[in-house]
């Protein structure tokens, strides 16, 4: 894993993603820390930071587009498998090394807060601990990255699939308001995730018996619940999203709260995209 890590931190900093990325990364904060803070006067640093998150959209695909999925495309990946290290060894070194180079950037801001507590009255736990929340959910949306990279051979691709998903999960509390909140209009929906679910479970297995077994066993469990009680169905899908969204848990540090569900949940959704990553990487091993 060691030797992977050190691999991908090399090529990152040998051309222009890195520097690209840590550019990028401080000169969002940097603009919204002039207007809030500056300009404004809000005596509040995570401000700053919820308005920098937005810059994800564009940094996660740069940094995460070229991670596997080039590899893929040049039959690099081959060498990989060679070596006395597994899959998931494999997925954790590159994880660690876009994670590392996104956290650097990061080291330099940790410096504001405490320079601009010398003009007004900074809280400095709601900064820090709302830049803790920043790193997670950089962290999340790195792995949902990095799956998407592994599952394509195609740069472009990987990055617009991922600037999609970011776009999705930036906007899903919107989503949220918008979506219908009527029995049925919850039941469609679910049954929708339920197929998805069952396609992804296809793609990464090559099992169709499993893939249909288990979409199937989902989506005749629901239509049995909804025929059963179709008054919990009621508002179900709008609260569905906004109880997955990751930006919705990072905006919960910003308003002061640090809640520890909210640190497992971020690390729950690491490990499931990596795990599916391995996935992935496991099928393309074996065939």
């Amino acid at each position: 894993m060691t030797a992977v890590f050190r691999h991908e931190v090399r090529l990152l900093f040998s051309g222009l993603t890195a520097y690209v990325y840590g550019a990028f990364s401080l000169l969002a904060v940097a603009i919204y820390m002039m207007y809030y803070n500056l300009t404004i006067g809000y005596a509040n640093f995570e401000y700053a930071l919820a308005g920098a998150s937005f810059a994800f959209l564009i940094m996660i695909p740069i940094i995460t587009m070229r991670i596997i999925a080039e590899e893929k495309k040049q039959k690099t990946d081959q060498l990989l498998y060679s070596l006395p290290i597994s899959t998931t060894q494999i997925v954790a070194g590159k994880f660690l090394a876009v994670f590392v180079t996104s956290v650097i950037p990061l080291c330099i801001v940790t410096v504001y807060p405490l320079i601009l507590q010398n003009y007004g009255n900074l809280y400095l736990p709601t900064a820090f601990g709302t830049l803790f929340g920043y790193i997670m959910l950089a962290a999340a949306l790195l792995s949902i990255g990095i799956f998407i990279s592994s599952i394509t051979e195609s740069q472009a691709m990987a990055a617009g699939i991922c600037f999609a998903a970011m776009v999705l999960n930036y906007y899903m509390v919107t989503l949220a308001e918008y979506a219908t909140s009527s029995a049925y209009g919850s039941l469609v929906a679910i049954l929708i995730m339920e197929f998805i679910m069952a396609f992804l479970i296809k793609h990464m297995t090559g099992n169709d018996f499993m893939a249909q077994g288990i979409g199937g066993a989902a989506m005749v469990g629901t239509v049995a619940l909804y025929i059963y009680r179709s008054e919990l169905f009621e508002g179900l899908f709008p609260t569905i999203l906004e109880n997955i969204s990751v930006y919705e848990r990072f905006y919960e540090f910003v308003d002061g709260i640090f809640d520890y569900t909210h640190v497992v949940y971020f690390l729950s959704v690491i490990v499931f995209f990596l795990f599916l990553t391995v996935q992935s990487l496991e099928k393309r091993r074996y065939n």
